[in-house]
């Protein structure tokens, strides 16, 4: 996605989540900063217990900040906020989650819990532009006008996470944090879910921040790529630029569990483990994320961001 002038929608700035206390503090979140622009899929990959949900749940306000600030539109959005602050964060983003059955009211009517947020916030003029917004946004995620009478148990898992994003998207936001939406779909439903994100972010000029584990569902639907290991940040690059040239060893290992549909290429394929302890030794310098140009960013030492630079430019 070419972006000539890209306005920044949100920033985070060296943002810590701790959990706990005293001893049994733990930091799921360490020093993380980056942006993200209008219109964009950035898409945050690691493993499970990297941070990643973390952060998007920081960003909705309901993990903390235990340091560090997020904007939004150029407005601070974590610490204390007025009513009015709190309702317009909670208005312009909204989350999709992981598991479509958790995240919906088992007792509610799929009618109701798309309506919810129109209710919350009297986004309607009256019944009959509420019923519209409701059965327009169920016509668009693939849904019956027949499923509204119904209850989330009655449907299947692609289908309960297009009610999930039917409920996102009526509230008419910009901002929109996906975490994993597809990892609990069978294949065949998520190039479907995948599909639906994408096109309601053209038809809407949504930007979306997508959490992931698996790098190959994130190339495809990416503009840029952060890479995050253990509430650190690993990488951040253009996806093609990332695929082609991935430098931080953890990215490496990321791309080989990456499943290969040949068989036989798959068995013989060797993964990549990576090993903090044997392949850094921060012990003389300390790391830090630098920019090696083009937007490019890499976690190393002085020494190591060197040995990145001369990999990425060698053929320069």
């Amino acid at each position: 996605m070419e972006n000539t002038e890209k306005q920044v929608l949100l920033s985070i700035r060296n943002l810590d989540v701790v959990f706990g206390h005293g001893k049994k503090a733990f930091k799921a979140v360490n020093d993380v900063s980056f942006d993200i622009y209008k219109g964009e899929t950035l898409s945050l990959v690691g493993e499970s217990g990297s941070g990643k949900t973390t952060i998007g749940r920081a960003i909705i306000r309901i993990n903390p900040c235990s340091a560090g600030t997020i904007y939004y539109n150029g407005k601070r959005i974590s610490g204390k906020l007025s009513r009015k602050e709190d309702r317009d964060v909670i208005r312009k983003i909204q989350m999709i989650f992981q598991d479509p059955a958790a995240s919906l009211n088992e007792r509610a009517t799929i009618e109701y819990i798309i309506s919810e947020g129109l209710y919350n916030f009297h986004l309607f003029k009256d019944e009959k532009d509420r019923m519209a917004k409701v059965e327009k946004i169920t016509k668009e995620v693939g849904l019956l006008p027949e499923h509204l009478t119904r209850y989330p148990h009655e449907f299947s898992g692609g289908q309960r996470q297009r009610v999930g994003l039917a409920r996102s998207v009526v509230m008419e936001p910009e901002f929109i944090i996906a975490d994993e939406p597809i990892s609990a779909l069978d294949v065949s439903i998520r190039a479907q879910v995948l599909n639906l994100l994408k096109k309601f972010q053209q038809e809407r000029g949504l930007t979306y921040l997508f959490i992931a584990h698996d790098l190959s569902i994130v190339r495809f639907i990416s503009d840029r790529i952060v890479v995050i290991y253990k509430g650190r940040i690993m990488e951040i690059a253009e996806s093609e630029e990332l695929f082609k040239f991935p430098l931080h060893p953890y990215t490496k290992s990321l791309m080989s569990a990456i499943p290969v549909p040949d068989p036989i290429i798959e068995k013989r394929k060797k993964l990549f483990i990576y090993d903090p302890a044997k392949m850094h030794d921060y012990s003389k310098e300390q790391p830090s994320l630098v920019d090696l140009g083009n937007g490019h960013m890499v976690f190393g030492s002085p020494s190591e961001i060197e040995t990145y630079k001369a990999i990425r430019f060698a053929n320069a």
